[in-house]
């Protein structure tokens, strides 16, 4: 496995998946170890994908101060990763929480960045989150759904405050609750590091008028897209978000949900690979 040095010692993994140009990618979770992303739906078809373990994550070692786990004081081992690639300007693919890193990243180093993907992109670091009602919002599209009247309670009782998370509503994250996405969602239950994920949004982590103003003037390209059946963020929340960057456009994947390259991995490679090319926007399947 390879690996490098962050500038506080601590001793970082990533691996690598495909071939031809790099591609750094950053997990979600917040805090969970990249092998939840897989071969990003064939994306390591088109680039080679470097998928990072972040502190205390997967292969990763575990840091001497816990307060790195900061958002915004992982940073700089994103910066140290582009240095160890050798790489005088590198694309990144963003996951989820993932999003918000990539997002503060971006604007520390605009220099330093080609092209973004945002994918399922939580922007925290723009001060903005998904709300109760719109994961709800979501979670309604999929009332016809065998398993809904089981899951729905649940879910809502957990958004109230009022229940613990519950693997009954796993199937709203998946746009198809199938024997892969079940799969899925059990080995990621494996790969948090739980009291990471406590520091990662903790005080301090955010200026969220700083980082806009400074998103405002990024002159890289950039990708959101979002899952037509996500609650977080919704396709309105993801417009909202790609308006703070002044070249991004958005890409709604129908169909899907939190894990869009699980959900229909041809549409999810061939739009982000397009991009990633500068081809603009490819002929693309319709999910039905």
């Amino acid at each position: 496995m390879p690996t490098f040095t962050a500038p506080d010692g601590t001793e970082l993994v990533y691996h690598l998946k495909g071939e031809g140009t790099p591609l750094v990618v950053l997990p979600g979770g917040p805090m969970q170890a990249s092998r939840y992303l897989g071969d990003l739906g064939g994306l390591a078809a088109h680039r080679q994908l470097v998928l990072l373990d972040l502190r205390g994550t997967g292969d990763s070692a575990v840091p001497s101060d816990p307060a790195t786990y900061r958002c915004d004081r992982l940073v700089a081992d994103v910066e140290a990763l582009r240095a160890r690639l050798g790489l005088e300007r590198m694309d990144v693919l963003a996951h989820s929480a993932g999003g918000a890193l990539a997002m503060l990243y971006a604007a520390r180093h605009p220099e330093r960045l080609g092209r973004l993907v945002l994918v399922a992109a939580n922007p925290w670091a723009l001060g903005t989150t998904a709300t109760a009602e719109d994961r709800l919002a979501a979670a309604r599209l999929r009332e016809g759904e065998p398993w809904f009247r089981t899951a729905f309670p649940a879910y809502e009782a957990w958004l109230s405050g009022a229940g613990d998370y519950d693997p009954a509503f796993a199937p709203f994250f998946y746009g198809r609750w199938d024997k892969a996405a079940e799969e899925h969602h059990a080995r990621g239950d494996e790969e948090f590091n739980d009291a990471a994920a406590e520091v990662y949004g903790s005080a301090g982590a955010y200026d969220p008028p700083a980082t806009r103003a400074a998103l405002t003037r990024l002159t890289a390209p950039v990708l959101i897209l979002a899952g037509e059946l996500d609650g977080a963020p919704r396709p309105e929340l993801a417009r909202r978000t790609a308006d703070v960057f002044p070249h991004a456009e958005l890409a709604v994947q129908p169909g899907a949900a939190h894990y869009p390259w699980l959900d229909d991995p041809e549409w999810f490679a061939r739009r982000v690979g397009a991009f990633l090319t500068g081809n603009g926007t490819p002929p693309l399947p319709t999910t039905e």
